[in-house]
């Protein structure tokens, strides 16, 4: 029997979207006092108008408790004046013992001793600026997208120029900020930001904020924050032409017969204020070599999976692009298909970026407007067209802090080739977007209807989601529906599966212990269910997870999980990839199942270590699964790290058993704050890969670098090298 299935999230969320927002709870406020002296940043604070600064302090704490006040005070301090936003911080502790993780820049802020602040500059509940510094002076920047809702609206991938400098004494540690307004964007003649900051104090295991926000939830969510106030508007901002030239010698070999590769590349980007909003961004040539490499998993679903978007270019306003659909079932935009490309007998290789334009940001107070255009090269010799890939975005806040989007992704050939299908020509998708967001993130949801177009262009080609989320301190409920055609299609998107559709429910209940070394344990419940189309709405997939998951005071924690799974195999599979292999047969239903455990150690520890154990049924056969970490700090110049993944999965004859492997370890060295090296290893006999990557970095002036870097990579099965390089990159950021 079909499931009906009449995508219409559009009626739904207009009877939801006023009965579901609440208000606000009372605003914290600081009054910010221009000055007109220059500042020695030297983080003493012993400048006149830091006497007189009125402050953002009398924190609350996070951790361990979210109903009293931190232990250790600390004090914010805010000034500006024409050029400058100015922020002094004195932060009290138990004694000069500070933690950190190393002085590499962008740290995590749950290893080290740090404060960071956080600026809704258009204060419209969406996006916000982040900057933080650690006890030993280093330096965090980042972007906050999605209303801080969740870990992943929170990217320190973004840089921009600013300055800061701290003092270490026996009881705290200083620190001077000075953020350049041409650095941040902002409306002209704005007089009110959000605000928020927060403190990891390690040494009293208390993490700490400014505005008051539950503990279930996380502290960049902009729902939570409070209000600087400035003395007078603030002028337009001063932002200046960026161009960030860059050249890259490289020599390369892959070993396939051909002679080793010795080239020199130049190009860069160009980046263009317009007004006080907007950014207009050029790039020519792009290179990324410099990059961190993708870590390697042990994928044994029969699905892709998507790896997060490390490339500069795409970083600043990305989640005006990337946010449509659903993350996990259907997204329209996924920027990491642009610059790769699968050769004839299927392999991704690299396709090299011609140059391309991004115009993103605000219009104003409620609308965000973002057009992204990136040609790329043809490669004849590998049978890859040169295509034009574009993607327009608008974006409105309504109801408060929720929004609504619509887009229009196209990627196009404009040239006949002999070897592309007609069917590959052209591809566009269009769509319309609901996210729901209450006060304080209580209702959640993403409502959208999406439509694909392309030559073989047949009735239907839809996506549709129908989610909704009720969250407080103690319950979390939601509920999600996605339907996505068979065909459906996004050649720039991330679409793991199509024709199916997909019903889900969770519940999830918190419990705060008021005694004892339990700080929180909270019950899981997620029941999952997949239909496939061309099946008449046959079930293949169901999982039910049952977890429960104890926090314990000294950050320490604790999960227990059972997990029942069905699986219909549509067509043959082997889970192993086993060479010459036979796969499990299709046209068959598999019940199987597992337990787990996992803890986690304190993660402020010099050593800690993640350790994961599951058992159970696996197909027809049986899996036994270890996975974990271990990291080791040398405070504060080295970190030494393991990540292991072992699966052991037994079927009957003649299916294929197998051992898999992943080990990755990886050495980090901060000579300083501005000379890096990091090597990281990677050996998985799943993917039959050995890979070396090792990175200097020499930051010689503000965020213009010299990278020397060597890859290596072998072949598993048969030991034997598959490719290898290194390169010298050289890139400056030039104010015009």
């Amino acid at each position: 029997m079909p499931i009906p299935f009449t995508p219409k999230p559009l009626a739904l969320f207009l009877c939801l979207a006023t009965y579901f927002i609440s208000a606000q709870t009372p605003e914290r406020s600081v009054l910010v006092k221009k000055i007109d002296q220059e500042i020695v940043l030297d983080g003493k604070l012993n400048e006149a108008f830091w006497q007189t600064a009125n402050s953002a302090d009398n924190f609350w704490q996070l951790f361990p408790t979210d109903s009293l006040k931190s232990t250790n005070e600390t004090i914010v301090k805010i000034v500006y004046n024409d050029t400058h936003l100015l922020i002094g911080i004195e932060a009290l502790a138990v004694d000069e013992n500070f933690i950190v993780s190393s002085l590499k820049r962008d740290f995590s802020a749950r290893t080290n001793d740090n404060v960071t602040v956080l600026f809704d500059t258009f204060r419209d509940g969406q996006n916000a600026f982040l900057f933080g510094v650690s006890a030993y002076g280093v330096q965090r920047e980042g972007l906050i997208s999605d209303r801080g809702a969740a870990i992943n609206g929170f990217n320190l991938t973004w840089d921009t120029k600013w300055q800061s400098e701290c003092i270490r004494f026996k009881d705290r540690f200083v620190i001077e900020m000075a953020i350049p307004f041409s650095s941040i964007k902002y409306p002209e003649g704005s007089q009110k930001w959000g605000f928020q900051t927060y403190r990891y104090d390690l040494q009293s295991n208390e993490r700490s904020i400014w505005t008051n926000v539950d503990q279930n939830q996380i502290p960049i969510n902009i729902g939570y924050y409070g209000a600087l106030v400035f003395e007078e508007p603030l002028p337009a901002s001063k932002m200046p032409i960026y161009l960030i030239p860059y050249v890259n010698g490289i020599i390369s070999n892959n070993f396939n017969g051909e002679p080793i590769s010795k080239k020199v590349t130049v190009g860069g980007d160009l980046k263009i204020p317009v007004g006080n909003s907007l950014n207009l961004d050029v790039t020519l040539n792009p290179d990324f070599s410099n990059v961190e490499v993708d870590d390697i998993i042990t994928n044994l679903t029969r699905f892709e999976i998507s790896l997060p978007e490390k490339r500069q270019f795409f970083i600043d306003n990305g989640d005006l692009f990337g946010n449509f659909g659903s993350f996990r079932d259907a997204i329209p935009f996924f920027s990491r298909r642009i610059g790769i490309a699968k050769d004839p007998s299927g392999n991704t290789i690299q396709n090299n970026i011609i140059g391309g334009i991004r115009l993103s940001g605000k219009l104003d107070q409620n609308w965000r407007i973002g057009v992204l255009n990136i040609q790329n090269q043809e490669d004849l010799q590998n049978q890859i067209a040169s295509n034009n890939n574009s993607m327009f975005a608008l974006q409105r806040k309504v109801f408060g802090q929720s929004q609504i989007g619509l887009f229009m992704v196209n990627r196009q050939t404009f040239k006949d080739y002999a070897f592309l299908k007609d069917t590959n020509r052209f591809n566009r998708v269009i769509g319309l977007d609901y996210n729901l967001n209450s006060a304080n993130n209580k209702w959640l949801g993403k409502f959208y209807t999406h439509k694909s177009i392309q030559p073989d262009d047949r009735q239907g080609n839809l996506s549709a989601q129908a989610n909704l989320v009720y969250n407080t301190r103690i319950w979390r409920f939601s509920s999600d529906w996605v339907f996505v055609d068979q065909d459906f299609r996004s050649d720039l998107g991330f679409i793991p599966r199509s024709g199916v559709f997909k019903s889900g429910t969770n519940m999830v209940r918190n419990f705060y212990p008021k005694k004892g070394n339990i700080n929180s344990h909270q019950i899981d419940l997620l029941n999952l269910m997949w239909f496939q189309q061309d099946l008449d709405y046959q079930k293949t997939d169901h999982i039910f997870r049952l977890q429960y998951q104890l926090e314990f005071k000294n950050q320490s924690q604790l999960e227990l999980n059972s997990k029942t799974q069905y699986v219909y195999l549509s067509n043959p599979f082997d889970p192993t990839r086993s060479v010459g292999g036979i796969p499990l047969p299709d046209s068959r239903g598999y019940n199987f199942g597992e337990w787990g455990i996992r803890y986690l150690s304190p993660y402020a520890k010099s050593f800690n270590f993640t350790s994961e154990i599951s058992y159970g049924t696996f197909f027809n056969g049986t899996r036994f699964s270890y996975k974990g970490s271990a990291l080791y700090r040398i405070q504060p110049i080295a970190v030494i790290s393991l990540l292991w993944d072992y699966n052991r999965i037994e079927l009957p004859k003649p299916y294929s058993s197998a051992n898999l492997f992943l080990i990755s370890p990886k050495f980090e060295l901060t000579l300083n704050k501005n000379l890096f090296w990091s090597t990281l290893i990677q050996y998985s006999n799943l993917t039959d890969n050995f890979g070396i990557n090792s990175r200097i970095q020499w930051r010689f002036a503000p965020l213009s670098d010299l990278y020397l870097v060597y890859n290596d990579n072998y072949y598993t099965q048969e030991f034997g090298p598959v490719f290898r390089s290194i390169n010298l990159k050289l890139t400056y950021w030039l104010n015009l």
